[in-house]
């Protein structure tokens, strides 16, 4: 082989060796990895494939995670900071970085498209609590060094009609005066409907507050929730209210998930030697 091919050659085996390296590097960055698991869970790569993971799996940024309607899930943040799906959940981890050393690369957005969760903040939430964001249809939760839940429950024709029907035969004193007051052009504007403990919850955007305060945003309006609140937000165009008593958010994932050190975790640094299954 004459001086010149031999170059070539050896030019097209760097690159092609510098394009794998980076493709693994690329690989490598995670987000967290799945520390506790009751059930099926499922992650939808930023490709289109589908993964079934385990206990030990990594998740990336991009990552859309859906459990089965048992399962409950906690993923282990690299930051520290935990969140715990609920049974037919699915949350996106939008975007996701986290650098011990650099805190200006800080990012932690996320969307609950439905279903629900229990947030708890890591070393992220409490350096840089506004590059924390948790998007959902109603409006977006932003923190202030909080543990907190939240749960999206996505209109159906069923329950627009009860929520309908519900509105037509309320009025404003029935909100009582330890409700946030509503003004009446918010009322106006569509209808608002309280959710009552022990029925069927209207659809929208719930929250509970354990520690610390959350804020909830949207086009609407913004409130603050402080421990002990509970709030609810019916859409993007009606604004959040305080809700005067615990309107029945479900969270009762197995003991095991209420253990601060799970035994089948290696922790949130450590490499998974479990093969998860992926479809194409």
């Amino acid at each position: 082989m004459s001086l010149p091919k031999k170059l070539s050659a050896t030019k097209a085996m760097l690159a092609l060796l510098l394009w794998c390296s980076c493709t693994l590097a690329l690989a490598a960055q995670v987000a967290g990895t799945v520390v506790q698991l009751s059930g099926p869970l499922l992650a939808r790569k930023a490709s289109g494939a589908v993964k079934i993971l385990s206990l030990k799996s990594e998740v990336e940024s991009g990552d859309t995670l859906v459990t089965e309607k048992n399962t409950y899930a906690m993923v282990r943040f690299i930051d520290n900071s935990e969140m715990t799906l609920k049974p037919a959940t699915t949350m996106k981890i939008d975007s996701y970085a986290f650098d011990n050393a650099k805190p200006d690369g800080d990012a932690a957005n996320f969307s609950l498209v439905k279903g629900g969760l229990r947030s708890v903040t890591g070393l992220l939430g409490k350096r840089n609590k506004e590059k924390f964001e948790l998007k959902t249809p109603s409006a977006t939760i932003g923190i202030r060094g909080t543990t907190f839940l939240a749960e999206y429950v996505p209109p159906d024709e069923e329950r627009a009609l009860a929520s309908l029907q519900a509105w037509l035969n309320a009025s404003t004193a029935a909100l009582g005066d330890s409700v946030m007051p509503v003004a009446p052009l918010q009322l106006a504007q569509g209808p608002l409907v309280l959710p009552t403990p022990g029925t069927q919850r209207a659809p929208g955007l719930y929250v509970q507050v354990l520690d610390g305060l959350i804020h909830v945003t949207n086009p609407a309006g913004t409130a603050n929730f402080s421990a002990g609140q509970f709030g609810y937000t019916p859409n993007f165009r009606q604004p959040p209210v305080i809700l005067p008593v615990n309107p029945g958010i479900p969270f009762t994932p197995p003991p095991a998930f209420n253990s601060s050190t799970p035994t089948s975790s290696t922790g949130p640094q450590g490499k998974s030697n479990t093969i998860d299954c992926e479809v194409r």
